[in-house]
């Protein structure tokens, strides 16, 4: 999904979380083309924070000029890692996102979290990667819990596709220490969901806090990109018109 794009411009990077797709972001998108704001949406494999910060690293390498990268989610932990391996990285914006330090894990960081009722609604299946590799374990979402946990503000039979056809994640992308940060160097802006059940809206907002982001508060749920794209939009529109 890519927009035209004129020469010195910023093109922002969309970086979906866990139990997504890029589809997750096509009401920002939408907004953005609007402005013929450049805005290319990269596929987060969701094998583990170091093998998808390395694919969205050289991804974002391979966009023409300067990037700003916007993750949702576990994808707010692989653009923190993947940022700092692509030079072209301008700036950062943490959509209802993790937003770790060097060394922590996104399961701790959860439970820590008093507002996070996710890992008591995940489930394991796991999958066998084939002769000499350890089998594969993956976490998905209990349909009974998923809108509770993951999309409580919107519709029954949207939360219910959504649902279906979620993305597992490995569940080493919980497990896994994550690297050196960007943010730690980088400009950053946050979008923090007061009702999200699923990072939790406490962590968030203390990670958020932590990397110096210019914080906006919506009240929604963790998919505040789908029930609110105007306000993540304008947000990211902002840090936009900072970076170029």
């Amino acid at each position: 999904m890519t927009a035209m794009k004129s020469d010195g411009q910023v093109t922002v990077a969309l970086v979906h979380g866990a139990f997504a797709d890029s589809s997750s972001w096509n009401g920002v998108i939408e907004r953005l083309q609007a402005d013929n704001i450049p805005v290319q949406a990269i596929v987060n494999p969701l094998r583990g924070v170091a093998d998808d910060a390395a694919y969205v690293a050289t991804a974002m390498r391979q966009i023409p000029g300067r990037v700003l990268a916007v993750g949702h989610s576990y994808g707010g932990a692989i653009i923190t890692n993947a940022a700092t391996n692509a030079d072209n990285v301008v700036g950062l914006v943490y959509v209802a996102a993790f937003a770790p330090d060097e060394g922590e894990t996104l399961g701790e960081i959860e439970e820590g979290s008093r507002d996070s009722v996710l890992n008591s609604a995940l489930r394991q299946t796991e999958y066998p990667a084939g002769k000499g590799v350890p089998d594969a374990v993956e976490l998905s979402i209990d349909p009974a819990q998923f809108k509770t946990a993951f999309a409580a503000d919107l519709p029954d039979k949207q939360t219910k596709i959504m649902s279906a056809t979620q993305r597992p994640v490995a569940a080493s992308g919980f497990g896994e220490p994550s690297g050196p940060p960007a943010w730690k160097k980088l400009p950053s802006w946050a979008v923090v969901a007061t009702g999200d059940k699923a990072a939790g809206a406490d962590a968030v907002m203390k990670m958020a806090k932590r990397a110096g982001a210019k914080v906006t508060e919506v009240d929604a749920s963790h998919v505040v990109m789908i029930s609110h794209p105007d306000v993540v939009a304008d947000v990211v529109k902002t840090a936009w018109q900072s970076v170029n």
